[in-house]
């Protein structure tokens, strides 16, 4: 999952190389946290206008989650 988020994101940013993602344990309820950190540069191509990019990425990540029968929560940094 880290890795397509990866992916993801790297296609979008100016700056790959200052992509990082970090995952949480299993919480209480099942979910993995991916925290994804990209530069201060490239915050506004990830969230896009009024979240809608934020909100693709979201989607994709719990479909592809869904797939293997996991739950995952992202929050962009």
């Amino acid at each position: 999952m880290k890795e397509l988020l990866i992916a993801i994101v790297t296609g979008l940013v100016e700056k790959p190389d200052e992509i990082t993602v970090n995952a949480d344990d299993v919480n209480e309820e099942g979910v993995v946290v991916y925290h994804l950190h990209v530069s201060e540069d490239d915050m506004g191509r990830v969230i896009g206008r009024q979240g809608r990019i934020a909100k693709a990425i979201r989607t994709v990540m719990r479909a592809a989650a869904a797939r293997n029968d996991e739950k995952i929560q992202v929050e962009i940094e």
